[in-house]
């Protein structure tokens, strides 16, 4: 998502917004997803996935600094504004979804990839609306795979696009 935002925010300068697109998804990706690994091989996870909520404060507000640590370097460093917002509405996502799971298991996946389609679906036009497809697969995935209940993925598909809508329009 960083990087389609960050290169459509730079057309036709690619180079630009790939260099941008990076370096968001080095903050709102590589490092969150690091830590989550870190502590797996460090034993303070018992895995990737951070099943036992007990397990996930530390990971979650890992991440949350990163992608805020990520979004300070991108305003300092002057980044299109689409993609400062884009990074705002990440952070807004997982600020809910942190702070949900602390008492209920409300889906990450299915916040972040509902909210990921409904900016594109903004952004580019209603044909990507069959975007909500790899929604609708990725939260049956994860009820499928047992993480999850249809009330926690529908809840975090809910969440993540009345998050992400609002708060981009506001911002672009």
């Amino acid at each position: 998502m960083p990087l389609v935002i960050a290169l459509h925010a730079t057309a036709p300068a690619w180079l630009d917004g790939l260099g941008w697109g990076l370096l968001t998804v080095l903050f709102s990706a590589v490092v969150p997803y690091g830590i989550v690994l870190f502590g797996v091989r460090r034993g303070r996870l018992t895995d990737h996935h951070i099943g036992v909520r007990e397990q996930r404060r530390g990971p979650l507000v890992g991440g949350l600094l990163s992608v805020l640590a990520g979004l300070a370097a991108l305003v300092l460093l002057g980044a299109p504004r689409p993609l400062v917002a884009m990074v705002v509405v990440m952070f807004g996502v997982l600020l809910v979804v942190t702070a949900v799971n602390q008492v209920w298991k409300l889906s990450a996946h299915a916040a972040v990839s509902a909210g990921a389609v409904a900016v594109l679906v903004v952004v580019f036009g209603p044909a990507l609306l069959v975007a909500f497809g790899l929604v609708a697969l990725i939260c049956w995935s994860r009820v499928r795979l047992g993480d999850h209940t249809t009330g926690q993925v529908l809840a975090g598909s809910a969440a993540g696009v009345l998050l992400a809508v609002p708060t981009w329009l506001l911002l672009t």
